[in-house]
């Protein structure tokens, strides 16, 4: 059976602004996210990510009370469909999936992911862009990407 991956807005906004939303794509096939991360988007999201409702609404706002609304309903929506893994970026957001046993990665992950798959030749240029937008990347977590990608 194919896993969940569950994207938050980062992920989405990053890729965009580089030109490389197709990668989430190519690596994963399909994508799931909640109607707060598309609203957060604020862009169409193409046909290949699923919009899936958070069930325990609760749950969601509980999380809201440390961190976004987006985060926390990937959170939440991850604690609905376990083995799932979810791509954030945030380090709180990460540290609360983390403390719950959740399985993420970043967009990071992603891009090293579609290196060794084969699907881009190198995450070096990737990088370059992604340092041209507001995302902040520190040198080690550079340092520590292009190891993972073998690069």
């Amino acid at each position: 059976m194919h896993k969940t991956i569950i994207s938050d807005t980062s992920c989405f906004i990053i890729l965009t602004n580089i030109g490389e939303l197709e990668i989430l794509h190519k690596v994963y096939e399909s994508i799931v996210t909640t109607i707060d991360i598309a609203t957060e988007y604020g862009e169409v999201l193409p046909d290949w990510v699923k919009i899936e409702t958070v069930k325990d609404r609760y749950r969601q706002q509980l999380l809201e009370m440390q961190i976004d609304k987006g985060e926390s309903s990937a959170i939440a929506l991850a604690l609905e469909m376990p083995g799932s893994t979810i791509i954030l970026d945030d380090y709180k957001a990460r540290k609360i999936a983390d403390q719950l046993g959740l399985n993420f990665t970043g967009t990071i992950g992603v891009i090293i992911k579609a290196k060794l798959k084969g699907i881009i030749p190198s995450i070096k240029p990737l990088l370059e862009k992604i340092k041209q937008t507001d995302f902040r990347l520190s040198a080690e977590i550079e340092e520590l990407a292009f190891k993972e990608a073998k690069e």
